[in-house]
């Protein structure tokens, strides 16, 4: 059975160095983003033998992770957070650096690895370039944003233009987690809450709540996003986000055309990164339908061995494991089935 993994990271020196450069020039500073970069990319930092490397290296132990595993191709998105800490000129010009890198290990990998393009939302009309370049002259398979830009989020109507172009191009665009922007920072500096323990779901799922009640799908209704790490827990809330939406409305907030729960099933889809729970995919297949989940790994921050056994050993179809492991990606991200 084809395995494709579709939220796995990966970066380039370029991108690693300008953030080092960031962490030097912004020593004091003490929001979340700054403590995660530090983290992998400043001076003796934990994790940068655990992460930094893996993440640089695209072709060599990445591919005989993947043998060993059985996993035959990966979607490969820049790591978060991506270029969205730069201003927007760095960024522009860092994300198409990226873009270029991404197409060209493809090009030498054409069954092993499809790619998310990065773009600059900062600069909308530079970012909407960019996604068509992507997509017309690279073939890449969708794009991949890093939440807030900014503290700003995608419901916002000055980044329309890169909804609209996703919708245009019918191209999905990933939601990826970074650290929550300034309003939901504060209570995430605690116990460990900053990162993928619990910010990283709220700051999402936040984000992908706004876009719902902005009425941002009835003006893209074929726009298409997907969240990772089993939805970032939005589908579980499907019920009380219909019911409390009337109220909101009543109140003022935009008139949508359908509720919540529908455009969730309609114009939303979700990976299993980092979220190995049989009994959260059961909830996730019967909410969102079997054709709206996906498997992935989160590579190389989640293990390879416990994703594929995860998804091997679950309760489900023989139909339904060919959807979650390929097909669904297949579709999704325009990935050319293997001949039968």
């Amino acid at each position: 059975m084809r395995r494709i993994a579709t939220e796995e990271a990966f970066s380039i020196p370029e991108i690693a160095h300008a953030l080092r450069k960031l962490c030097e020039s912004r020593t004091g500073a003490q929001n979340i983003d700054m403590m995660l970069v530090r983290n992998i990319y400043g001076d003796g930092a934990g994790y940068q033998a655990q992460f930094l490397a893996p993440l640089l290296d695209i072709e060599d132990e990445r591919l005989r992770d993947m043998d060993a595993n059985g996993v035959d191709m990966q979607v490969l998105s820049l790591t978060a957070p991506g270029v969205q800490m730069f201003d927007a000129d760095t960024a522009t010009e860092l994300a198409r650096v990226a873009n270029d890198r991404l197409a060209e290990v493809i090009a030498r990998h054409p069954r092993r690895f499809a790619g998310l393009a990065s773009f600059a939302p900062h600069s909308p009309q530079r970012a909407v370039r960019e996604m068509e370049r992507a997509v017309r002259e690279l073939g890449l398979n969708g794009f991949i944003v890093n939440s807030h830009t900014n503290n700003e989020y995608l419901d916002d109507p000055k980044y329309w233009p890169v909804l609209e172009a996703a919708e245009a191009l019918d191209r999905c665009i990933y939601i990826h987690p970074r650290g929550p922007s300034e309003l939901l920072a504060g209570p995430m500096r605690d116990y460990g809450m900053f990162a993928a323990l619990w910010a990283y779901g709220v700051e999402v799922s936040t984000h992908a709540v706004r876009l719902i009640l902005s009425g941002v799908f009835d003006r893209f209704p074929r726009l298409k996003i997907c969240l990772g790490h089993m939805g970032e827990a939005v589908h579980f809330w499907s019920w009380r986000l219909d019911f409390m939406s009337e109220r909101a409305q009543r109140a003022g907030a935009p008139r949508l055309q359908l509720k919540p729960s529908e455009y969730l099933r309609r114009n939303f889809a979700i990976t299993t990164s980092g979220q190995e729970s049989p009994l959260a995919l059961e909830f996730s297949i019967r909410q969102l339908g079997i054709d709206n989940v996906l498997w992935a790994i989160d590579y190389p921050y989640q293990p390879s061995a416990s994703a594929v056994a995860f998804m091997d050993g679950v309760e489900v179809t023989d139909e339904q494991r060919h959807k979650l492991y390929h097909g669904n990606a297949e579709k999704l991200f325009h990935i050319a089935p293997l001949a039968q």
